[in-house]
């Protein structure tokens, strides 16, 4: 890594997506606070280098809406239970955030005024432009769409260089499911084309196309150490970059599981 002095970010404005599952810590369920500071001492120190930051919550540590609707609820209903989960997620960064001086807005797609602003892009995109970390919470705001095709949404609506996907782990996009596969090979690098024809799940479909169809480059990677958010934003290679153009996949190359 380069000496703070001397970093040269790869982005000027990044959207974040955080699953909920890498706020857990080593919880089995909740916030676990302490990891949630350390992501906020990351996002601070990515913001010193002139980055602009946003970032878009998820929900798996408290309630995903697949869980309900496993067990019988209306998907509406739990979709949209999840989508309250996230606030409380996004609430909890933006309390770690302001308690380290950095000055951030929460705007929720769901209208929840006495703790978030409601979603305007215009707005959104001000906040940016004077520095501030804008958290958007409550995914969409509408069901049936998850907080995957929410960040590639709301990363196109301010003109983000590049949507971050952190995961807890499997950081990357694997030729197979390394969850069933214990040989499964990170792919490092390949391009969007490429990862809809091999059938590579990189993020929910929705969410793809979205990125696809408007040039969005993706990076997944693994938040082992929240130290990785600021590695990536320099340009080092971490897990997998998704992107336009004609990308030959390799194995191993740069890349880190």
């Amino acid at each position: 890594m380069l000496d703070e002095e001397g970093v040269r970010p790869a982005y000027t404005r990044i959207l974040l997506k955080l699953s909920g599952e890498a706020l857990l810590g080593d919880l089995a369920f909740g916030i676990d606070t302490q990891r949630v500071a350390a992501v906020a001492a990351e996002i601070e120190r990515v913001c010193s280098w002139g980055v602009q930051v946003a970032v878009v919550v998820g929900a798996g540590n408290i309630f995903r809406g697949s869980m309900g609707t496993a067990h019988g609820m209306d998907r509406a209903t739990a979709d949209y239970m999840g989508m309250v989960a996230t606030v409380l997620n996004a609430v909890s960064l933006q309390d770690a955030l302001e308690a380290r001086g950095t000055y951030t807005r929460l705007m929720s797609a769901i209208d929840m005024r006495e703790v978030a602003e409601p979603y305007i892009r215009r707005r959104a995109i001000r906040h940016l432009e004077k520095g501030r970390v804008v958290i958007f919470a409550a995914g969409t705001g509408n069901p049936y769409f998850t907080t995957d095709t929410a960040a590639a949404l709301r990363a196109l609506e301010v003109g983000a260089e590049a949507l971050l996907m952190a995961k807890k782990k499997y950081g990357g996009v694997y030729d197979s499911d390394p969850e069933t596969n214990a040989d499964a090979h990170l792919i490092p690098k390949l391009s969007h084309r490429q990862a809809l024809e091999q059938g590579l799940r990189v993020m929910d479909s929705t969410a793809f196309s979205l990125c696809m169809d408007n040039n969005l480059p993706i990076v997944v990677f693994s938040m082992a150490d929240a130290a990785d958010i600021g590695r990536v934003v320099q340009g080092e290679r971490l897990g997998t970059v998704v992107s336009s153009g004609d990308v030959l996949p390799g194995r191993g190359e740069g890349g880190r599981q």
